[in-house]
């Protein structure tokens, strides 16, 4: 990354207004949410792990304070314009997508079931008549 992009996000980083707040809002909550437990889960193995061993407040605080840092950087990170544009020009295309019908969902779903189905059948099928053909002729011993 070079020094001109990294000296224009560090100040997003601090500030604590909101970039164009009315729009793109579902897609950056979901974004944030998504970040947010993912270093939630993160943060819970760094207490169970590596600090499992230490005392009760170092145990519980460190990954607390990495947790509620990691969150702020998300919250600021949503709220970076670049970044902030293009969740809200994802939410303005998920808005145009035309979703499927229930009817239709559960046809495809029954189609998806039965192909893997089929698939399963047949490859356990092929393997096991490898298996007969290598062992009729000594290939493998069963």
């Amino acid at each position: 990354m070079s020094g001109k992009g990294a000296a224009s996000i560090l100040p997003q980083l601090f500030r604590v207004g909101l970039y164009k707040p009315s729009q793109g809002r579902l897609v950056r909550q979901a974004t944030f949410i998504g970040i947010a437990v993912v270093t939630g889960f993160g943060a819970m193995t760094l207490a169970n792990g590596p600090l499992g061993a230490m005392q009760t407040p170092v145990q519980i605080g460190v990954p607390l304070a990495v947790w509620m840092c990691c969150c702020w950087f998300a919250f600021r990170a949503v709220n970076v314009p670049k970044f902030a544009d293009f969740l809200i020009s994802v939410e303005s295309e998920l808005e145009k997508v035309v979703w499927p019908g229930r009817r239709e969902v559960l046809q495809a779903t029954v189609v998806v079931l039965v192909t893997m189905l089929f698939l399963g059948v047949f490859l356990s099928a092929m393997d096991f008549i490898w298996k007969e053909l290598f062992s009729l002729i000594h290939f493998i011993d069963y």
